[in-house]
């Protein structure tokens, strides 16, 4: 706990947002800074306002504070890497969920669908894939889902790039709904795409 707090006050107070932590065989500690997001931007002014990424110049102003501030708590660790989130970044809570509404995000359940997947899919499955939404449920409460689609039993989807024929049916649209602690995990899907999101350099300074 003590790291977790000491980190997040550094990286906070430096003006970023914290994304994760890790630790990893060797001593290694790795933690994964972001610019903080301010909120949804209409597409009036978006084309105006290039998207702005983490540096190699901010990973190496948070390396020298949190070495000094690790310093001063008593952490153990043999190196010390700050980077930038990957095109994989995980999201762990609602502001960020919030802030890639419309991407296409992989998420992990911690109990498979069991007797809710209706025979739509493998009732052990605990894996998905697809564009996540915001949604207001019966009782008028703001939840989250993900939507895509999926090809019936049998059929294999098309591959990138192939020629679709037009008597092709579409494939059925299938959603899933969740709140975040039904979650495992979630992170947005590592797709490269050039006529959208792009990835985000990923920056990293080690001490």
């Amino acid at each position: 706990m003590a790291l977790q707090q000491t980190v997040e006050r550094t990286v906070a107070g430096l003006g970023y947002d914290l994304v994760e932590i890790e630790r990893s065989a060797g001593g290694l500690l790795r933690v994964t800074i972001d610019l903080p997001w301010s909120g949804p931007i209409s597409d009036a002014v978006a084309p105006e306002v290039p998207e702005a990424f983490v540096t190699v110049e901010d990973c190496e102003k948070v390396t020298r504070q949190l070495q000094f501030a690790l310093e001063v708590d008593s952490i153990d660790y043999k190196r010390l890497e700050v980077s930038s989130p990957g095109i994989d970044r995980p999201l762990r809570n609602e502001q960020d969920f919030e802030r890639f509404i419309g991407e296409v995000i992989d998420v992990t359940l911690k109990a498979p669908m069991g007797a809710a997947a209706a025979g739509q899919v493998a009732a052990n499955r605990k894996k998905f894939r697809g564009t996540l939404e915001r949604v207001a449920g019966a009782d008028g409460a703001q939840g989250w889902q993900i939507v895509w689609n999926q090809e019936p039993e049998g059929k294999t989807a098309p591959k990138p790039g192939q020629k679709i024929s037009r008597k092709r049916a579409p494939a059925p649209m299938q959603a899933l709904g969740f709140t975040l602690d039904e979650l495992r995990e979630a992170r947005l899907a590592p797709i490269v795409d050039f006529k959208g999101r792009r990835p985000k350099p990923d920056m990293t300074a080690s001490e």
